[in-house]
């Protein structure tokens, strides 16, 4: 989710000065949000970002917006690219006061920063959410408190692991397209480059993958599971890059990928790589959940029945998911509060994850026999429910750094970096790691 070669969060301000352009009629939380309720409906800005069908919530806010002409949800979709350009710019509105929505998603790169600033938030427990502890693991729940003890963020999804295939570029390389025999031919990350390699002999004009930093991501949640539970930083926040076996691991990988030609060197979340998914410039993407409705939205309605849902070599893993939060600079805490409690009820995950394959954090939702149920036409009637309900219950949470944004965009820059030729494979590994100690000063 990140443009090579810009560094620290002080350049990804700058690059999401649109962002601020293209909202700022209408800054300040509440400030333009709606009318006082005795003049008309109050409107609540829900703030997300993400590629495709992001949040998947156009369903359910309209569904909220017929049912109460009282409270009207307005969703601003500001960007797909959470790192170089949502996340400075909320900052940067947080730390002023003025310009966030009165409902704000943050991605879980984006939590440990949010946690550690209680004053940029209201406290839904004044809004009586404590109740809704039950509805979530202790992990996403716990990780939703500030140091203080404030209640300021609500989970909507997490991100169970899958490999998003071609199902009919694989036909064209004579390749098994039933996906459990396609989940049979990558029992090992090895076994993946291999079948690779072996598609590209036959489609000449297709690459393997998207490219080298989503791959990176799902075997560094993958080794992350193996050592400790954390990625970049300690649980004590030390930053940890050249000492973590799950980074070198997943940057090995990457360079691989990419020495041996099987990625389409696109950078994901960029506008070329939802051009390159919906032209087929690429055969397989990982797929944590939320990632579904990102490939479909690019995908677009030719390739519906197209793209099917494998298992991802190596095992499961658990990459992503989000929040929702009220900022304490909403002029209406009290509706906001409510319609972050209806994006996050077990009913609306549910018809989210039906809609668009954001796997619902909510138990409650998860236990759901149509969630466990559930298949996508999308993806070739792919089990979702079966592929992602299962692995839920078994998902651990990895620990992210306070500066966990700002070292992975660096990171992610080298890996990006590494595939389009701008950093030299030798001198790769020591450039990730002096970015990433520069961006967590």
């Amino acid at each position: 989710m990140m443009i090579s070669k810009r560094r620290g969060l002080a350049a990804a301000s700058a690059l999401a000065a649109v962002v601020l352009a293209v909202t700022s009629c209408g800054s300040g939380g509440g400030t333009d949000s709606g009318a006082p309720a005795s003049s008309g409906p109050v409107t609540i800005r829900v703030q997300t970002f993400g590629g495709g069908a992001n949040f998947g919530y156009k369903n359910a806010i309209a569904k909220w917006n017929a049912e109460h002409k009282d409270i009207q949800i307005k969703e601003e979709h500001l960007t797909d690219q959470f790192e170089q350009q949502y996340w400075p710019q909320m900052i940067q509105w947080l730390t002023s006061g003025t310009g966030a929505g009165d409902v704000v998603g943050i991605d879980e790169g984006g939590m440990g920063l949010a946690k550690a600033h209680p004053e940029w938030w209201a406290d839904l427990k004044e809004h009586g959410l404590e109740s809704r502890k039950a509805d979530y693991p202790a992990w996403k729940w716990e990780n939703g408190i500030t140091a203080d003890g404030k209640l300021f963020g609500l989970g909507t999804d997490i991100g169970g692991m899958s490999l998003c295939y071609r199902k009919d570029l694989f036909e064209q390389a004579g390749l098994p397209a039933d996906r459990d025999e396609v989940s049979a031919l990558w029992p090992t990350w090895d076994d993946f480059m291999k079948v690779g390699q072996e598609f590209q002999s036959k489609v000449k004009d297709t690459k393997w993958a998207d490219g080298t930093n989503t791959l990176y991501q799902v075997l560094l949640y993958q080794e992350a599971a193996k050592n400790g539970n954390v990625t970049y930083f300690d649980q004590q926040n030390n930053l940890i890059v050249d000492k973590n076996p799950a980074v070198r691991t997943a940057f090995d990988f990457a360079q691989k990928m990419s020495q041996q030609g099987l990625t389409a060197k696109l950078r994901n979340f960029s506008d070329e790589w939802a051009a390159g998914t919906q032209r087929g410039a690429f055969a397989t993407v990982g797929c944590p959940s939320w990632m579904l409705g990102t490939v479909s939205g690019n995908a677009g309605d030719d390739g519906k029945g197209k793209w099917d849902v494998a298992s991802v070599p190596g095992g499961g893993g658990n990459w992503g998911g989000s929040w929702l939060a009220v900022p304490a600079q909403s002029k209406h805490p009290k509706e906001a509060a409510m319609v972050a409690d209806y994006l996050t009820q077990a009913q609306t995950q549910a018809s989210v994850f039906a809609d668009f394959g954001n796997m619902p954090s909510n138990t409650k939702a998860q236990q759901d026999p149509a969630v466990q149920g559930a298949k996508n036409e999308y993806f070739s009637d792919a089990p979702i429910g079966e592929i992602f309900a299962k692995s839920a219950a078994e998902l651990q949470p990895v620990y992210l750094g306070v500066n966990h944004t700002q070292v992975k965009n660096a990171v992610e820059s080298v890996i990006q970096g590494m595939d389009d030729g701008s950093v030299p494979y030798d001198q790769a590994w020591q450039q990730l790691v002096d970015d990433a100690a520069k961006a967590a000063d």
